[in-house]
C-alpha cells in the first residue's frame, strides 16, 4: 500500500478520533465480515514491526495481520496514526483493532481485550556503539535516557530509574526521534523493547550497540488490542484461532525469523493479570 493512501500525522489522528465512528454491532466479527474488511490502526515508525520503505508499508505486524485477515476472510485496511491517538480512537470505535504492538499490562487488561501475544516485549536499553560506560542496565544511573512517550517501556524505565537513581528521562513521540538523538550524542541510551533494539543494532551496528546485559524488569509480551465487551468476544476468538493455526503450521515462526532473526515460542493464551 502506498503511503499516499494512509492517514498520517497528528492532525489526521485527531480528525479521525473526532470523526464518525464505525457502525455499531452486537457482534464485531459479523460486522467486519459484512463489511469485508478490518479497519486497523498502527504507528508505522516502529521497526521491525511497522515501517514505511520506499512509500510502502511493511514489517512483521503487516505480515502477521495479512495472514490473520486472510484466515478470517476479509481485507485489512492499514492506517498510520500517532501512537497516542490509537487507544483513545479504539475506545470510541474509530477502527476495529489496534495492531501497533501493545505491551500487555495488568492495567490495560482491565480496560481492553488483548489478542494472543505476537512477540516478546521485555524492556531493554541500547547505547551508541562507541559508548564504553554502559555495560548493563544499572549503568544508566546519572545518565540521560530516551523513550517513547505513553508506552509500557516508559513506565518500566521510570520504575527502574528510580531504583538505580538519578536517571534523566526524555520522552519522544516516536522511537526514530529517540534513536536520532542517541546517534547525535544528545542521549546516553534509549529504552525500548528487546526485539526493536536488536533489529536496530542489526541494521545499524556501526552506530548503535547493545550492552553486554541489555534487558531489565520482568518478561512481557506484545499483542494487539480490541475494545472490551461481549461484542468483541467472537472477533477476539477468530483472531486467536488464526494465530493458533499459524503457530502450528509454521507461519508465525517463519515471520519471526524473517523480521527478528530468531523464533521465540509465545503463549497460546493471553497472560493473566
Amino acid at each position: 500500500m502506498k503511503i499516499g493512501t494512509l492517514l498520517r500525522g497528528a492532525l489526521l489522528g485527531l480528525a479521525l478520533v473526532g470523526g464518525t465512528g464505525l457502525a455499531a454491532s452486537a457482534d464485531q466479527l459479523a460486522n467486519v465480515k459484512s463489511a469485508g474488511k478490518i479497519v486497523t490502526a498502527t504507528d508505522m515508525h516502529y521497526a521491525p514491526f511497522d515501517m514505511v520503505v520506499d512509500g510502502t508499508y511493511q514489517g512483521m505486524t503487516k505480515d502477521l495481520f495479512d495472514n490473520v485477515a486472510k484466515e478470517i476472510g476479509v481485507e485489512p485496511v492499514y492506517q498510520d496514526l500517532p501512537w497516542t491517538s490509537q487507544l483513545p480512537g479504539l475506545e470510541v470505535s474509530k477502527f476495529d483493532i489496534v495492531i501497533a504492538p501493545v505491551t500487555i499490562t495488568p492495567e490495560r487488561l482491565e480496560r481492553y481485550t488483548f489478542t494472543l501475544p505476537i512477540a516478546d516485549a521485555t524492556v531493554g536499553i541500547v547505547k551508541a556503539a562507541a559508548n564504553k560506560d554502559i555495560n548493563k542496565p544499572e549503568d544508566i544511573a546519572g545518565k540521560t535516557v530516551g523513550v517513547q512517550q505513553g508506552t509500557a517501556q516508559f513506565k518500566q524505565l521510570q520504575e527502574f530509574g528510580t531504583k538505580v537513581g538519578n536517571v534523566t528521562i526524555k520522552e519522544y513521540g516516536t522511537t526514530d526521534e529517540a534513536y536520532a538523538d542517541l546517534a547525535a550524542g544528545r542521549l546516553d541510551a534509549v529504552a525500548g523493547s528487546a526485539p526493536n533494539l536488536a533489529y536496530l543494532v542489526k541494521q545499524r551496528g556501526d552506530v548503535f550497540a547493545l550492552p553486554e546485559v541489555s534487558t531489565f524488569g520482568k518478561p512481557t509480551y506484545f499483542a494487539w488490542v480490541l475494545r472490551k465487551g461481549d461484542d468483541s468476544a467472537s472477533f477476539a476468538g477468530a483472531i486467536k484461532d488464526a494465530i493458533v493455526k499459524m503457530t502450528k503450521d509454521g507461519r508465525v515462526k517463519a515471520i519471526q525469523e524473517k523480521w527478528l532473526g530468531k523464533y521465540t515460542e509465545l503463549p497460546l493464551e493471553v497472560p493473566a493479570k
